[in-house]
């Protein structure tokens, strides 16, 4: 049988690390102490950070987190083993973001937005979801109020629910991908560089294996004995040059907001704004720069022709605005636009439907590349089995140390987790307009059917190729078609949700040695004091100060663009009371044309068709349609990274060695970043704290 052929981009992305022959627990007293450390000192500043710029730190949370406890453990004359620091990243990747909370700060801010008042939706939301616009738990900006109760108690379950399913249909399609059909998860290797260069740090350099015995213990003992590894280099000069830029576009705007009424930004953030400037040369265009050297290490880790698809895509948006607001497609674009309202405007006429022909092109093509890829596997296993005897079953769990457990196992727990979200969302839907057997059945397929079904597909994608696609608008899709009135079945935790990631997750630890049993330990203890600081530093927060504010710009902008395009999916089965859903007249499926779907799908096809018919890289279609209609703000400065890569350090250092090098030199830099914020943040959470005394 020919041999499926590689595409040579994503080829030299395989098999940068081995699988490991043997797995240890990396759960101990110093992950305990790591999830508390991040979640104290790296959360509040993972919010304020994300609230003014729009970029979290959760990498660089993580890495000081590793960093310090490495340190800690070394001076202690302790050597922390690979698997701890692994399991120690797991958890502190867990506590890294703002946490789940601050979706109930930006609940807050939308049922009072100017587009849901617009929308006349404002007394619609339920309870269940936010309090009522004039709660006092909104108006005093207080999280600890009793009308939060309910809405805190579905999230906390639903935050259990997920760890369940991480580890059952998560863990069913590792074994199902990896284990079974052996695929070799490309993009695998690259997420644990991080981890290996950590271990590497702390390892005893070569030459000093070969001393006496005692010699070494004696210098172990007193200096930590370790190679100075050239990732370790890497390592830290990232870390000094996210210092240096870090002071610059967080440390400034935190000083300065301690003394002024307003921060003082060196560098604007969330980015540059150039749209009322360039409007008489690209109407209808958002222009704009972010200014943030991330951006050009981040295009040295994400694969070239992506990043160069990703660029065509940008000049031919820059190209194509013009021309389809001349041909009087853009109407709704008016001169004096910012970014947001422009790029509100244009997703409405065209480019909201241009997105969801692309999407449905790509899950097109990816399906049949899927259902091909699994004939071919089934067809090669069922001859292997013909022709040895005593093959062992697929079902049988592993006996490798890796902590598997058996299938029947994660099957029973999916049920009965999906068991549990069906019956809470039958419970809250009570006013939908709809039959209650109706609602079960819906709840029903979606829960047992599309998402094992989109999630296995997702899982053989990131197997073959790490990428990862979505049928477009199914859920909306269906929540229209049901004939569901009002909004609350977009609010409802409907289980609608691919775990194709899962896999891959699953897939990175592996490949550090790390007991997925020691995994399951930490998200046990992490998931619960998440939720808990959450709560706690965005009261805190909230309280403090108004979000958004001018204290906050990127929550400004971006919740502001987030809100219009909520409202303006509500509106799909939105109605006055005692009012008609009229679905084909709602401003939402004004913004939908079957006649753009049609072409964007045909077009992402044909692309697909001829790169693939060439033998040109198929990464390049994943980043034209990543970059068609999007801000070219974020995006610009990716290209600067991947040419410097691709043509001088790659040229340089060689292509595979600087793949190995990448990674790590961005988490250095995010490590840097992340130092000077804790600084500067942590001066900002005081002086609020020092304000708000009643002394």
């Amino acid at each position: 049988m020919p041999e499926r052929r590689e595409d040579k981009e994503l080829a030299r992305y395989r098999d940068l690390l081995e699988t490991p022959s043997e797995f240890r627990d990396g759960f101990g007293w110093s992950t305990v102490l790591g999830i508390f450390f991040c979640g104290l000192v790296m959360m509040p500043g993972a919010i304020y950070l994300g609230l003014m710029t729009g970029a979290g730190m959760g990498a660089a949370a993580v890495w000081v987190t590793v960093i310090l406890f490495s340190e800690v453990a070394r001076r202690a004359m302790k050597t922390m083993s690979k698997q701890e620091l692994v399991v120690l990243l797991h958890a502190a990747g867990i506590l890294a973001g703002g946490g789940p909370i601050g979706d109930f700060v930006y609940r807050a801010y939308l049922v009072n937005s100017e587009a849901v008042r617009d929308a006349g939706m404002r007394e619609y939301f339920p309870t269940w979801f936010v309090p009522r616009p004039d709660s006092a738990a909104i108006a005093q900006r207080n999280l600890f109020h009793p009308d939060w109760l309910v809405p805190l108690a579905i999230v906390a379950l639903m935050m259990i629910i997920g760890v369940v399913n991480r580890y059952t249909i998560g863990y069913f399609f590792l074994r199902l991908t990896s284990d079974v059909e052996k695929l070799p998860f490309p993009m695998a290797p690259i997420s644990a560089q991080g981890a290996m260069a950590m271990a590497e740090a702390d390892a005893p350099s070569e030459g000093a294996a070969k001393e006496d015995a005692g010699r070494i213990a004696f210098f172990s003992a007193r200096q930590g004995i370790r190679r100075k590894s050239e990732r370790w280099r890497l390592f830290s000069l990232g870390a000094v040059i996210g210092i240096a830029f870090g002071f610059f576009q967080v440390g400034v705007p935190a000083i300065t907001g301690l003394l002024l009424d307003k921060p003082f930004f060196l560098l604007p953030q969330p980015f540059v704004e150039t749209t009322p400037l360039t409007e008489s040369l690209l109407p209808a265009t958002p222009t704009g720069l972010t200014v943030d050297l991330g951006i050009i290490l981040i295009g040295f880790v994400v694969p070239f022709w992506a990043v160069v698809g990703t660029f065509c895509a940008i000049l031919a948006t820059l190209v194509l605005n013009p021309l389809l607001h001349h041909a009087g497609i853009l109407t709704r674009w008016q001169p004096g636009m910012n970014t947001v309202n422009t790029t509100f405007a244009n997703s409405i006429d065209f480019w909201l439907s241009f997105g969801i022909g692309a999407a449905l092109g790509i899950a097109a093509v990816s399906i049949y590349q899927t259902v091909r890829d699994v004939r071919r596997r089934l067809a090669e296993l069922k001859e292997k089995r013909r022709q040895t005897a005593g093959t062992q079953s697929l079902w049988e769990t592993p006996k490798t140390g890796r902590g598997d457990y058996p299938m029947s196992i994660a099957l029973v727990g999916y049920a009965i987790s999906s068991i549990i979200v069906i019956a809470l969302c039958y419970t809250l839907l009570k006013n939908t307009g709809t039959s209650r057997f109706g609602i079960l059945t819906f709840l029903a397929v979606f829960t047992f059917i599309y998402n094992p079904f989109i999630s296995y597909v997702n899982a053989r994608l990131l197997g073959i190729s790490g990428q990862q696609v979505d049928i477009p608008f199914i859920k909306e899709t269906a929540f229209i078609l049901s004939g569901a009135r009002g909004i609350d079945v977009w609010l409802a935790p409907i289980p609608i949700v691919n775990y194709g990631g899962q896999a891959q997750s699953f897939r990175v630890n592996e490949l550090t040695g790390v007991s997925f049993r020691s995994l399951l330990k930490t998200d046990i203890i992490a998931t619960p004091v998440l939720f808990l600081l959450s709560l706690v530093f965005w009261a805190f927060i909230w309280k403090a100060s108004p979000i958004p504010s001018d204290a906050f710009p990127a929550a400004q902008i971006n919740w502001e663009l987030r809100s219009k395009s909520d409202a303006l999916l509500y509106t799909s089965t939105f109605a006055v009371e005692g009012g008609e859903v009229n679905i084909m007249h709602s401003e939402f499926m004004q913004a939908i044309h079957p006649a753009v779907i049609g072409v964007a799908t045909v077009f992402t096809v044909a692309l697909f068709t001829a790169l693939n018919f060439f033998g040109l890289p198929t990464l390049f279609v994943y980043g034209i349609i990543r970059g068609l209609g999007q801000l070219p703000h974020y995006l610009l400065l990716e290209i600067v990274g991947a040419m410097l890569g691709r043509f001088y350090f790659q040229k340089r250092f060689g292509a595979e060695n600087f793949l190995r090098m990448a990674p790590t030199l961005l988490a250095g830099y995010f490590t840097g970043v992340g130092l000077i914020s804790m600084a500067t943040i942590a001066m900002r959470l005081i002086q609020s704290a020092v304000s708000a005394a009643p002394f």
